[in-house]
């Protein structure tokens, strides 16, 4: 363990010391001349929260001039607050919550405005279906467009995409390096470097290694990962990009605690339900190359082609069932599960009384994909009128395995408890591998494909500087083939679905000054049922869920342009939404609503005092649903009402800033039974930084109250809650060389 611990932190610490020498060199024989300037410009750049242009529409466009509520996370914030996950960095939008590895999903599950977006994660405007823990370490922003965008993104995108926006290889020098260390044992270095190698070429290396511990006992996390860019054609008509991402993570799964008496079970938030040989491999992989080609000012040509691969070895452990157990003298015994089961584990029994059965979750899962991307750009007028038209080609394959790999210890016994692995107490669990007892079997293989074929044109027509007009269609044609190794009554051997469908958006901009943008916008977008390539008894010949939202909004520039205030009142609605009416048959039958609204303040209140905040206010609601389903009325699993987020940071001095942050989540039910539902919270993160021209050094705290709050939910076995990190402090030496 500890030659591991070193082993990452010491690669990606090894990058720097492999710089060029000759390039070092001109760094330091221009700083005596740009000394001041170098130091006044790092600081603003690092210290400004706010971004008024995106590329997530895939042309540059001003965040103004998007129909669409938009969240723009940069990398000024997440430096401040010490976020290394993309889920540290999407807590900062209100309106997402967070899933846990379920159901065969391993990595990042996400709910965005109610509706899941686990296959809605982008990089560089590319589909990053994988299931790994993705990392911030190569990352320049992460833009979140919300509502239905299957004219840009295809299938899915019901609640919205997620696009992380890597960083890219520039003209200007960069050596950069940190190391943090904070409390129960954490180390984390990453690397950065950018070198320009012509007149017009550059190439720039993003590296990191960790080894993290938390305030939950057992869980750490190993992880490395090394991503290179290299540009070609820097500033003339044609660019090439070559882009990878090499990231292996060693971590242990956390399914949480178990629900009792409709909520978290009352035990120490530092407890851990699982055996301490629980371990994932994650071996993530993506190679794109970019060409882009300037016919002229007025027409230009790209063509992106992404390969995504990633491998996963899960042996991992969940806690399946909340009873109570007899033990005998061979570390056996008989599990009972509670009758309750279903409704939340409600008991009078005390805590001391029960107990925890452990089932595995073991899995193999390999994910590949490949997509080509063709967008032509063209901007013309048509009289008075403007035009900027994006015109685009997609084509792809994904395929996809998933082996399901069964641990039993046959000395747990019991009516509910033949697939048992090891029985814990609930009150006060002990902490200790697999039993040698322990039987493993090999079950279902998953193999499935689908392939992708999609045109669409998209046009901003600007009919005066007041008023303008974005519109656009999508055909998109999807096909799917999945088949089981071992199929049953209810698990067919092989199955298949063919999709074509249509999406559309239209959204009407009026601008009556370069400081007001105020909207109305319409889209849609549609989702098979082998949209994630998983098992879907009885679902596969139906026709796709389909999507539509509303949105009015306003954006505001103030301040000189320093501030940016958004606000917006919004309604998704599913209408065909799949509901069960009977064992392994299903129908188009329900409707999941969601109405709600949001308000943002970004940027500078002052010279020295910026904010990042917002606040979504969620009314969702399943409004059909079968009675075999015994949802309808309900509200939908991991959708709390209300949401809100605030950090600011101010600048003492020219070197030293201060900051702080608050989230909050109102209660949210782990189900779509809402049987189990988690407490609210309000976290309070802070931080204290000193810079240098050549060095920063910063201080965080997360979680300054110590405060217990859940951060995932698991919605099957009653309910399970993934608790968050307890009070933990970071300190991170960063320095430019």
């Amino acid at each position: 363990m500890n030659a591991f611990r070193l082993t990452p932190i010491a690669a990606a610490l090894a990058l720097v010391a492999a710089s060029p020498s000759g390039l070092a060199q001109a760094v330091a024989e221009t700083e005596p001349t740009q000394l001041e300037q170098v130091e006044v410009n790092a600081t603003q750049d690092r210290a400004n929260l706010k971004n008024d242009t995106t590329s997530i529409g895939r042309v540059p466009a001003a965040v103004r001039d998007i129909p669409q509520s938009i969240t723009i996370i940069n990398r000024a914030l997440l430096n401040a607050q010490g976020a290394t996950s993309l889920s540290d960095a999407i807590r900062n939008v209100p309106g997402i919550t967070i899933g846990a590895a379920e159901g065969g999903q391993i990595g990042n599950n996400i709910n965005l405005r109610g509706f899941t977006a686990r296959t809605d994660i982008f990089i560089d405007g590319i589909r990053d279906r994988g299931q790994y823990y993705r990392d911030t370490f190569f990352i320049d922003t992460v833009e979140v467009l919300k509502g239905p965008s299957s004219i840009l993104f295809g299938r899915g995108s019901t609640g919205g995409v997620i696009n992380q926006v890597s960083k890219q290889a520039s003209l200007v020098p960069l050596n950069e390096a940190s190391v943090t260390v904070g409390t129960h044992d954490q180390y984390r270095a990453v690397v950065d470097t950018d070198q320009p190698l012509s007149d017009t070429s550059a190439i720039r290396i993003s590296a990191m290694g960790q080894n993290i511990q938390t305030t939950r006992d057992v869980l750490t996390n190993e992880d490395y990962g090394v991503a290179p860019t290299i540009r070609f054609g820097i500033n003339t008509p044609t660019t090439v990009t070559i882009n990878g991402l090499f990231q292996h993570n060693h971590d242990m799964a956390d399914y949480g605690i178990s629900s009792l008496n409709g909520g978290p079970a009352p035990v120490d938030y530092d407890n851990f339900y699982g055996l301490t040989d629980d371990r994932i491999l994650q071996d993530a992989t993506v190679i794109g190359v970019k060409l882009e080609h300037r016919f002229s000012d007025r027409l230009s040509l790209r063509n992106q082609v992404q390969y995504n691969r990633t491998a996963v070895d899960a042996r991992e452990t969940n806690s399946a069932r909340v009873g109570t157990f007899l033990p005998t003298a061979d570390g056996g015994g008989a599990f009972t599960i509670l009758p309750t089961s279903t409704t939340g584990y409600y008991t009078a029994l005390p805590l001391q009384s029960l107990s925890i059965l452990l089932q595995s979750k073991d899995r193999a899962i390999v994910d590949d994909s490949l997509f080509n991307q063709t967008d032509l750009i063209a901007n013309f007028d048509t009289g008075p009128v403007k035009h900027t038209l994006l015109t685009s080609f997609e084509i792809g394959r994904d395929t996809y395995q998933n082996q399901a790999i069964t641990r039993v210890d046959p000395a747990i016994t019991g009516p509910n408890a033949t697939t048992g692995l090891a029985v814990l107490s609930l009150a006060s669990p002990t902490y200790a591998p697999a039993s040698p007892r322990t039987v493993r079997t090999t079950g279902n293989l998953v193999t499935s494909n689908a392939n992708t074929l999609a045109a669409s044109v998209n046009d901003t027509i600007e009919f005066t500087p007041e008023l303008k007009l974005v519109a656009g269609l999508r055909f998109d044609r999807y096909r799917a083939r999945l088949a089981n190794s071992i199929p049953s009554a209810t698990v067919l051997s092989e199955v298949g679905q063919n999709v074509t469908h249509t999406s559309v958006r239209v959204g009407p901009i009026w601008q009556p000054s370069k400081e007001q943008s105020y909207y109305v916008a319409y889209g849609t977008s549609f989702n098979p049922s082998l949209e994630t390539l998983t098992v879907t008894t009885g679902q596969q010949a139906l026709q796709p869920e389909k999507n539509k939202s509303y949105e009015v909004g306003a954006k505001w520039d103030l301040l000189g342009e320093a501030l940016s205030v958004t606000a917006a009142a919004f309604r998704i609605e599913k209408d065909n939404a799949r509901t069960q009416i009977s064992t392994g048959v299903y129908e188009l039958d329900g409707n999941i609503r969601v109405d709600g609204g949001e308000v943002g303040v970004t940027g500078r209140l002052a010279a020295d005092l910026q904010v990042f905040a917002g606040y979504t206010f969620l009314d969702a609601k399943i409004v059909q649903a079968s009675a075999l389903d015994g949802t309808q009325g309900k509200v939908p699993a991991n959708t709390p009402r209300h949401s809100a987020t605030i950090w600011s940071t101010y600048n003492v001095t020219h070197r030293i800033e201060l900051g702080s942050g608050l989230t909050y989540q109102s209660s949210r039910f782990a189900s779509n039974t809402n049987v189990a539902q988690a407490p609210g919270f309000v976290r309070w993160d802070g931080t204290v930084a000193y810079h240098l021209p050549k060095y920063d050094v910063r201080f965080n705290i997360l979680n300054i109250a110590d405060k217990d709050y859940i951060t995932a939910l698991i919605p099957s076995d009653g309910g399970r809650y993934v608790p968050g990190v307890g009070r933990t402090a970071l300190l991170t030496l960063t320095t430019r060389f």
